[in-house]
């Protein structure tokens, strides 16, 4: 199924605007699984769990998101807000396929 909706500038009711939501939310949902399959897969490559948490990486990707949402006219701190939560989620995703994949 194709998903038909309206840019945002071309809204003219509430319908619309929610037709659009609707449909961005499910297309964010197909990059989060593809995101988390990425977890599972550096849970598999890495040897030592310790490695799972690298601080350094995860300040970049935030970094990398508030300076792209600031590039696109987005609030960067409320984006860096939602990406450090999201690494954060991530890591421990990660965590728990590293100890599944090993007991």
């Amino acid at each position: 199924m194709t998903d038909t909706f309206k840019h945002p500038d071309a809204c003219t009711d509430m319908g619309e605007v929610r037709e659009g939501v609707d449909a961005t939310d499910r297309e964010l949902m197909i990059l989060l699984s593809r995101r988390f399959g990425y977890m599972r897969a550096a849970a598999r490559i890495k040897e030592a769990r310790d490695a799972v948490r690298d601080e350094a990486r995860k300040q970049a990707v935030v970094s990398a998101a508030a300076e792209d949402a600031a590039s696109r006219g987005l609030p960067a701190e409320a984006i860096a807000e939602i990406w450090d939560r999201l690494v954060e989620s991530s890591i421990a995703y990660e965590l728990d396929e590293w100890d599944r994949l090993r007991s």
